[in-house]
Protein backbone atom coordinates (compact mmCIF):
# COMPACT_ATOMS: atom_id res chain seq x y z
CA UNK A 1 0.00 0.00 0.00
CA UNK A 2 1.36 3.22 -1.11
CA UNK A 3 -0.01 6.53 0.89
CA UNK A 4 -1.69 6.40 4.47
CA UNK A 5 -3.89 8.76 4.02
CA UNK A 6 -7.94 7.90 4.38
CA UNK A 7 -8.01 5.86 1.25
CA UNK A 8 -4.49 4.10 1.89
CA UNK A 9 -5.27 3.39 5.76
CA UNK A 10 -8.68 1.53 4.75
CA UNK A 11 -7.15 -0.12 2.02
CA UNK A 12 -4.57 -1.43 4.28
CA UNK A 13 -6.97 -2.15 6.77
CA UNK A 14 -9.39 -4.52 4.75
CA UNK A 15 -6.11 -5.94 2.71
CA UNK A 16 -4.91 -7.15 6.06
CA UNK A 17 -8.07 -8.32 7.42
CA UNK A 18 -8.72 -10.63 4.40
CA UNK A 19 -5.61 -12.54 5.17
CA UNK A 20 -3.02 -10.47 3.13
CA UNK A 21 0.36 -9.70 4.49
CA UNK A 22 0.41 -5.70 4.39
CA UNK A 23 3.18 -2.32 4.41
CA UNK A 24 1.70 0.82 4.17
CA UNK A 25 4.11 3.19 2.83
CA UNK A 26 3.52 6.76 3.66
CA UNK A 27 6.04 9.58 2.17
CA UNK A 28 5.33 11.70 5.29
CA UNK A 29 6.10 10.56 8.81
CA UNK A 30 2.99 11.91 9.90
CA UNK A 31 -0.07 9.55 8.38
CA UNK A 32 -3.63 10.99 7.82
CA UNK A 33 -3.22 14.44 7.71
CA UNK A 34 -6.25 15.46 5.75
CA UNK A 35 -7.81 13.29 7.93
CA UNK A 36 -6.58 15.86 10.76
CA UNK A 37 -7.22 18.70 9.12
CA UNK A 38 -10.51 18.38 7.86
CA UNK A 39 -14.07 20.07 9.30
CA UNK A 40 -11.62 22.77 11.38
CA UNK A 41 -9.98 20.08 13.32
CA UNK A 42 -13.40 18.21 13.49
CA UNK A 43 -13.73 15.91 10.34
CA UNK A 44 -16.59 15.06 8.38
CA UNK A 45 -16.72 11.71 8.18
CA UNK A 46 -19.45 10.98 5.83
CA UNK A 47 -22.47 13.02 4.78
CA UNK A 48 -25.64 11.82 6.41
CA UNK A 49 -27.56 11.12 2.72
CA UNK A 50 -25.76 9.12 -0.36
CA UNK A 51 -25.70 11.31 -3.21
CA UNK A 52 -23.94 9.68 -6.03
CA UNK A 53 -25.39 12.49 -8.21
CA UNK A 54 -23.36 14.97 -6.53
CA UNK A 55 -20.14 13.74 -7.90
CA UNK A 56 -18.15 15.17 -10.59
CA UNK A 57 -16.47 12.95 -12.95
CA UNK A 58 -15.93 12.11 -16.63
CA UNK A 59 -17.55 9.02 -16.03
CA UNK A 60 -20.26 9.49 -13.28
CA UNK A 61 -22.22 5.87 -14.25
CA UNK A 62 -18.58 4.42 -13.01
CA UNK A 63 -18.42 6.39 -10.02
CA UNK A 64 -22.31 6.13 -8.93
CA UNK A 65 -21.75 1.98 -9.23
CA UNK A 66 -18.75 2.19 -6.92
CA UNK A 67 -19.89 4.16 -4.68
CA UNK A 68 -23.08 1.62 -4.10
CA UNK A 69 -20.46 -1.43 -3.36
CA UNK A 70 -20.36 -0.10 0.09
CA UNK A 71 -23.76 1.15 1.61
CA UNK A 72 -23.14 4.06 3.61
CA UNK A 73 -25.36 2.87 6.63
CA UNK A 74 -22.68 0.53 6.69
CA UNK A 75 -19.89 2.55 6.33
CA UNK A 76 -21.18 4.40 9.68
CA UNK A 77 -21.31 1.15 11.33
CA UNK A 78 -17.77 0.55 10.80
CA UNK A 79 -16.50 3.35 12.57
CA UNK A 80 -19.16 3.40 15.33
CA UNK A 81 -18.93 -0.03 15.59
CA UNK A 82 -16.13 -2.17 14.56
CA UNK A 83 -13.43 1.49 15.22
CA UNK A 84 -15.03 2.60 18.51
CA UNK A 85 -15.74 6.17 16.47
CA UNK A 86 -19.69 7.16 17.20
CA UNK A 87 -20.80 9.51 15.01
CA UNK A 88 -23.10 12.69 15.78
CA UNK A 89 -25.50 14.11 13.12
CA UNK A 90 -24.79 18.14 12.82
CA UNK A 91 -28.62 18.42 12.10
CA UNK A 92 -28.24 21.76 10.35
CA UNK A 93 -25.53 21.11 7.32
CA UNK A 94 -26.36 16.85 7.49
CA UNK A 95 -22.67 16.03 8.02
CA UNK A 96 -22.08 13.20 9.97
CA UNK A 97 -18.85 14.14 12.70
CA UNK A 98 -17.25 12.25 15.49
CA UNK A 99 -18.95 12.36 18.91
CA UNK A 100 -16.35 13.64 20.01
CA UNK A 101 -15.67 16.21 17.33
CA UNK A 102 -12.03 15.47 17.28
CA UNK A 103 -10.49 14.64 14.21
CA UNK A 104 -7.71 13.06 15.91
CA UNK A 105 -10.06 10.37 16.65
CA UNK A 106 -10.69 9.59 13.63
CA UNK A 107 -7.08 9.23 12.78
CA UNK A 108 -5.73 7.37 14.75
CA UNK A 109 -8.71 4.45 15.66
CA UNK A 110 -7.49 3.93 12.09
CA UNK A 111 -3.93 3.51 12.92
CA UNK A 112 -4.51 2.03 15.83
CA UNK A 113 -7.00 -0.92 14.28
CA UNK A 114 -4.67 -1.31 11.67
CA UNK A 115 -1.93 -2.08 13.78
CA UNK A 116 -3.78 -4.35 15.69
CA UNK A 117 -4.86 -6.29 12.74
CA UNK A 118 -0.90 -6.33 11.63
CA UNK A 119 -0.30 -4.06 9.08
CA UNK A 120 3.24 -2.31 8.49
CA UNK A 121 3.59 1.17 8.58
CA UNK A 122 6.35 2.55 7.08
CA UNK A 123 7.18 6.21 7.40
CA UNK A 124 9.11 8.67 5.33
CA UNK A 125 9.23 6.37 2.89
CA UNK A 126 8.78 8.41 -0.93
CA UNK A 127 7.71 5.83 -3.98
CA UNK A 128 9.18 7.42 -6.90
CA UNK A 129 8.45 4.40 -8.84
CA UNK A 130 6.47 1.29 -9.48
CA UNK A 131 7.96 -1.89 -11.96
CA UNK A 132 7.55 -4.96 -12.34
CA UNK A 133 10.68 -7.57 -11.30
CA UNK A 134 12.14 -10.22 -12.99
CA UNK A 135 10.24 -13.35 -10.34
CA UNK A 136 6.73 -11.23 -12.06
CA UNK A 137 5.80 -9.60 -9.15
CA UNK A 138 5.54 -5.91 -8.53
CA UNK A 139 8.53 -3.55 -6.89
CA UNK A 140 8.28 -0.07 -5.36
CA UNK A 141 11.21 2.04 -4.99
CA UNK A 142 11.32 4.15 -2.91
CA UNK A 143 13.40 7.62 -2.19
CA UNK A 144 16.98 6.50 -0.11
CA UNK A 145 17.80 3.42 -1.84
CA UNK A 146 14.55 1.27 -0.48
CA UNK A 147 12.63 -0.45 -2.41
CA UNK A 148 9.46 -3.21 -1.70
CA UNK A 149 8.23 -6.03 -3.92
CA UNK A 150 4.85 -7.84 -3.72
CA UNK A 151 2.25 -9.69 -5.71
CA UNK A 152 0.15 -6.22 -5.52
CA UNK A 153 0.47 -2.71 -5.19
CA UNK A 154 -1.95 -0.15 -4.26
CA UNK A 155 -1.74 3.32 -4.82
CA UNK A 156 -3.28 5.72 -2.94
CA UNK A 157 -1.30 8.67 -2.66
CA UNK A 158 -3.73 11.27 -3.80
CA UNK A 159 -3.44 14.26 -6.04
CA UNK A 160 -2.36 17.57 -5.80
CA UNK A 161 -4.63 19.42 -2.85
CA UNK A 162 -3.13 20.34 0.35
CA UNK A 163 0.85 19.46 -0.91
CA UNK A 164 1.95 20.34 2.71
CA UNK A 165 -0.05 16.85 3.69
CA UNK A 166 2.31 14.84 1.55
CA UNK A 167 0.35 14.86 -1.47
CA UNK A 168 2.71 16.19 -4.43
CA UNK A 169 1.18 14.15 -7.46
CA UNK A 170 3.62 11.44 -7.61
CA UNK A 171 1.29 8.72 -7.32
CA UNK A 172 -0.53 9.98 -10.60
CA UNK A 173 3.05 10.68 -12.62
CA UNK A 174 3.79 6.77 -11.89
CA UNK A 175 0.40 5.87 -12.94
CA UNK A 176 0.92 8.04 -16.17
CA UNK A 177 4.22 6.55 -16.85
CA UNK A 178 2.90 2.95 -16.76
CA UNK A 179 0.73 4.03 -19.52
CA UNK A 180 -2.91 4.52 -17.59
CA UNK A 181 -5.17 7.77 -19.03
CA UNK A 182 -4.77 10.40 -16.84
CA UNK A 183 -8.06 13.22 -16.80
CA UNK A 184 -6.12 16.29 -16.66
CA UNK A 185 -5.85 17.28 -12.75
CA UNK A 186 -7.74 21.03 -11.76
CA UNK A 187 -8.18 22.13 -8.04
CA UNK A 188 -11.58 21.59 -6.88
CA UNK A 189 -13.32 22.95 -3.66
CA UNK A 190 -10.84 25.49 -4.06
CA UNK A 191 -11.49 28.94 -2.47
CA UNK A 192 -12.16 31.78 -5.31
CA UNK A 193 -10.28 35.20 -6.07
CA UNK A 194 -11.37 38.64 -6.62
CA UNK A 195 -9.83 41.95 -7.60
CA UNK A 196 -12.57 43.85 -6.48
CA UNK A 197 -11.72 46.23 -3.68
CA UNK A 198 -15.52 46.62 -2.59
CA UNK A 199 -15.68 43.37 -2.37
CA UNK A 200 -12.29 42.59 -0.46
CA UNK A 201 -13.35 45.50 2.34
CA UNK A 202 -16.11 43.05 3.27
CA UNK A 203 -14.14 40.72 4.82
CA UNK A 204 -15.86 38.58 7.66
CA UNK A 205 -19.42 38.83 5.88
CA UNK A 206 -21.06 35.62 5.99
CA UNK A 207 -24.52 34.33 4.88
CA UNK A 208 -26.41 31.56 2.82
CA UNK A 209 -26.77 32.42 -0.74
CA UNK A 210 -27.24 30.59 -4.18
CA UNK A 211 -24.77 30.70 -7.19
CA UNK A 212 -24.92 30.02 -10.83
CA UNK A 213 -22.95 29.76 -13.51
CA UNK A 214 -24.25 30.10 -16.88
CA UNK A 215 -23.62 26.85 -19.37
CA UNK A 216 -20.58 27.44 -21.99
CA UNK A 217 -20.04 25.57 -25.20
CA UNK A 218 -20.31 22.03 -23.87
CA UNK A 219 -20.60 22.69 -20.46
CA UNK A 220 -23.72 22.73 -18.51
CA UNK A 221 -25.32 25.51 -16.41
CA UNK A 222 -24.99 25.24 -12.51
CA UNK A 223 -25.97 26.17 -9.28
CA UNK A 224 -25.12 25.77 -5.67
CA UNK A 225 -26.78 26.60 -2.46
CA UNK A 226 -24.96 27.19 0.95
CA UNK A 227 -22.80 29.39 3.08
CA UNK A 228 -20.97 32.24 1.47
CA UNK A 229 -17.99 33.87 3.55
CA UNK A 230 -16.22 37.47 2.22
CA UNK A 231 -12.39 36.66 2.70
CA UNK A 232 -8.85 39.04 2.81
CA UNK A 233 -8.90 37.49 -1.29
CA UNK A 234 -12.10 36.94 -1.95
CA UNK A 235 -14.96 34.12 -1.29
CA UNK A 236 -15.46 31.40 0.22
CA UNK A 237 -17.68 28.95 1.91
CA UNK A 238 -19.89 25.92 1.05
CA UNK A 239 -21.77 27.18 -1.94
CA UNK A 240 -17.87 28.66 -3.48
CA UNK A 241 -16.34 25.55 -2.56
CA UNK A 242 -19.21 23.38 -4.50
CA UNK A 243 -19.14 25.65 -7.71
CA UNK A 244 -15.22 26.53 -7.85
CA UNK A 245 -14.56 23.79 -10.55
CA UNK A 246 -16.56 25.10 -13.07
CA UNK A 247 -14.55 28.32 -12.95
CA UNK A 248 -11.41 26.76 -12.78
CA UNK A 249 -12.22 24.63 -15.63
CA UNK A 250 -13.97 27.42 -17.69
CA UNK A 251 -11.81 30.65 -16.35
CA UNK A 252 -14.18 33.65 -17.44
CA UNK A 253 -16.69 32.14 -17.04
CA UNK A 254 -19.44 33.84 -15.68
CA UNK A 255 -21.03 33.70 -12.13
CA UNK A 256 -23.90 35.87 -10.54
CA UNK A 257 -25.26 35.11 -6.76
CA UNK A 258 -28.34 35.47 -5.53
CA UNK A 259 -27.78 36.95 -2.17
CA UNK A 260 -31.37 35.75 -0.48
CA UNK A 261 -34.29 32.92 -1.57
CA UNK A 262 -36.61 36.02 -2.06
CA UNK A 263 -37.31 35.99 -5.73
CA UNK A 264 -37.50 39.26 -7.94
CA UNK A 265 -41.28 40.68 -7.16
CA UNK A 266 -41.01 40.40 -3.50
CA UNK A 267 -37.46 42.36 -3.22
CA UNK A 268 -39.75 44.97 -5.78
CA UNK A 269 -42.60 44.85 -3.20
CA UNK A 270 -40.85 45.32 -0.56
CA UNK A 271 -38.84 48.35 -2.26
CA UNK A 272 -42.18 49.97 -3.49
CA UNK A 273 -43.96 49.48 -0.21
CA UNK A 274 -41.16 50.99 2.10
CA UNK A 275 -41.83 54.26 3.37
CA UNK A 276 -40.74 57.04 1.18
CA UNK A 277 -38.12 58.28 3.57
CA UNK A 278 -36.30 54.93 4.52
CA UNK A 279 -33.03 54.63 3.00
CA UNK A 280 -32.89 52.22 -0.01
CA UNK A 281 -29.66 50.94 1.85
CA UNK A 282 -31.55 50.50 5.16
CA UNK A 283 -35.18 48.72 3.41
CA UNK A 284 -31.74 45.91 2.29
CA UNK A 285 -29.90 45.92 5.58
CA UNK A 286 -33.17 44.55 7.16
CA UNK A 287 -32.39 41.05 5.69
CA UNK A 288 -28.91 41.53 4.76
CA UNK A 289 -25.26 42.23 6.80
CA UNK A 290 -25.44 45.91 6.97
CA UNK A 291 -21.99 46.50 5.27
CA UNK A 292 -22.86 43.83 2.03
CA UNK A 293 -26.34 46.17 2.09
CA UNK A 294 -24.43 49.09 1.46
CA UNK A 295 -22.56 47.87 -1.44
CA UNK A 296 -25.63 46.47 -3.05
CA UNK A 297 -27.29 49.31 -2.97
CA UNK A 298 -23.83 51.45 -4.37
CA UNK A 299 -23.80 49.36 -7.27
CA UNK A 300 -27.11 49.90 -8.04
CA UNK A 301 -26.69 53.48 -7.80
CA UNK A 302 -28.97 53.39 -4.52
CA UNK A 303 -26.17 54.40 -1.88
CA UNK A 304 -27.36 56.80 1.39
CA UNK A 305 -28.74 58.87 1.61
CA UNK A 306 -30.56 58.16 -1.39
CA UNK A 307 -34.39 57.38 -0.20
CA UNK A 308 -36.70 54.81 -1.41
CA UNK A 309 -39.11 57.51 -2.68
CA UNK A 310 -35.98 58.81 -4.83
CA UNK A 311 -35.60 55.94 -6.71
CA UNK A 312 -36.50 56.04 -10.02
CA UNK A 313 -38.04 52.58 -11.94
CA UNK A 314 -34.71 51.95 -13.29
CA UNK A 315 -32.24 52.15 -10.08
CA UNK A 316 -35.08 50.18 -8.73
CA UNK A 317 -34.95 47.64 -11.25
CA UNK A 318 -30.89 47.65 -11.11
CA UNK A 319 -30.97 47.43 -7.04
CA UNK A 320 -33.41 44.49 -7.39
CA UNK A 321 -30.81 42.61 -10.44
CA UNK A 322 -28.11 43.19 -8.01
CA UNK A 323 -30.09 41.47 -4.88
CA UNK A 324 -31.15 38.38 -7.24
CA UNK A 325 -28.49 37.93 -10.13
CA UNK A 326 -25.88 40.31 -9.73
CA UNK A 327 -21.97 39.43 -11.72
CA UNK A 328 -20.02 37.81 -9.01
CA UNK A 329 -16.40 39.30 -10.11
CA UNK A 330 -13.91 36.34 -9.82
CA UNK A 331 -10.48 37.07 -10.37
CA UNK A 332 -8.97 33.71 -10.44
CA UNK A 333 -9.00 30.84 -7.76
CA UNK A 334 -6.72 29.50 -4.62
CA UNK A 335 -5.27 26.65 -6.69
CA UNK A 336 -4.43 23.55 -5.47
CA UNK A 337 -2.81 25.07 -1.51
CA UNK A 338 -6.34 25.83 -0.66
CA UNK A 339 -7.95 23.30 -2.80
CA UNK A 340 -10.19 20.43 -0.48
CA UNK A 341 -9.79 17.91 -3.62
CA UNK A 342 -8.54 17.69 -6.86
CA UNK A 343 -10.22 17.16 -9.60
CA UNK A 344 -9.47 14.67 -12.29
CA UNK A 345 -7.22 11.79 -12.22
CA UNK A 346 -6.77 8.42 -13.44
CA UNK A 347 -9.67 7.41 -15.47
CA UNK A 348 -12.45 4.73 -13.96
CA UNK A 349 -12.54 3.16 -17.34
CA UNK A 350 -9.03 2.50 -16.66
CA UNK A 351 -9.54 0.31 -13.76
CA UNK A 352 -11.81 -3.32 -13.17
CA UNK A 353 -15.24 -1.84 -11.46
CA UNK A 354 -14.98 -4.51 -8.72
CA UNK A 355 -11.69 -4.43 -7.92
CA UNK A 356 -10.24 -1.12 -8.03
CA UNK A 357 -7.28 -3.51 -10.28
CA UNK A 358 -5.29 -1.41 -13.28
CA UNK A 359 -6.88 -2.83 -16.65
CA UNK A 360 -3.14 -2.32 -18.10
CA UNK A 361 -0.68 -3.66 -14.72
CA UNK A 362 -1.71 -6.74 -13.10
CA UNK A 363 -1.45 -6.69 -9.27
CA UNK A 364 -1.76 -2.73 -9.18
CA UNK A 365 -4.71 -0.80 -7.50
CA UNK A 366 -6.04 2.51 -7.44
CA UNK A 367 -8.01 4.14 -4.87
CA UNK A 368 -9.27 7.19 -3.17
CA UNK A 369 -8.16 10.68 -4.63
CA UNK A 370 -5.70 9.54 -7.44
CA UNK A 371 -9.11 8.64 -9.07
CA UNK A 372 -11.04 10.83 -11.28
CA UNK A 373 -14.16 11.27 -9.08
CA UNK A 374 -15.00 13.98 -6.29
CA UNK A 375 -18.14 15.26 -4.65
CA UNK A 376 -19.28 17.95 -3.01
CA UNK A 377 -18.43 19.29 0.28
CA UNK A 378 -20.30 17.39 3.46
CA UNK A 379 -18.34 14.33 4.24
CA UNK A 380 -18.97 12.92 0.30
CA UNK A 381 -15.02 12.70 -0.70
CA UNK A 382 -13.78 10.99 2.84
CA UNK A 383 -17.41 8.38 1.93
CA UNK A 384 -15.27 8.34 -1.35
CA UNK A 385 -12.10 7.17 0.23
CA UNK A 386 -13.38 4.63 2.58
CA UNK A 387 -15.00 2.94 -0.21
CA UNK A 388 -12.37 2.74 -2.98
CA UNK A 389 -10.03 2.15 0.09
CA UNK A 390 -11.94 -0.85 0.85
CA UNK A 391 -12.03 -2.13 -2.55
CA UNK A 392 -8.69 -1.89 -3.53
CA UNK A 393 -7.86 -3.65 -0.56
CA UNK A 394 -10.17 -6.63 -0.70
CA UNK A 395 -8.90 -6.75 -4.45
CA UNK A 396 -5.66 -6.95 -3.88
CA UNK A 397 -5.52 -9.08 -0.67
CA UNK A 398 -4.14 -12.05 -2.55
CA UNK A 399 -0.96 -10.26 -2.46
CA UNK A 400 0.42 -7.55 -0.87
CA UNK A 401 3.66 -5.69 -0.45
CA UNK A 402 6.73 -7.04 1.97
CA UNK A 403 9.88 -5.17 1.89
CA UNK A 404 12.69 -6.82 0.29
CA UNK A 405 15.43 -4.96 1.98
CA UNK A 406 17.23 -1.98 0.99
CA UNK A 407 20.00 -1.42 -1.45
Amino acid sequence: MVGAGAAGLAAALFARRAGARVALLESTDNPGQKILISGGGRCNVLPSRFSPELFVSETPRLATNLLKSWRLEAVASFFSEELGVPLALEEETGKLFPASQRARDVRDALLREAGRAGVELVREARVVEIARSPSGSLSAAAQGGRSYTGSAVVLATGGLSIPRTGSDGAGLEIARRLGHRIVEPYPALTPLRTAEADHLALAGVSLPVTISVEASGSARAASASGGFLFTHFGYSGPSVLDISHHLVRTPGRSARIRWTAAPDSDWDRRLREAPGNAAAAGVIAKFLPDRLAELLARTAGAARPLTVSHLSREARARLVESLTRMRLPVSGHEGYSRAEVTGGGVALDEVHPATLQSRRVAGLFFCGEILDAFGPIGGHNFLWAWVTGRAAGLGAAKGALSPAGSS
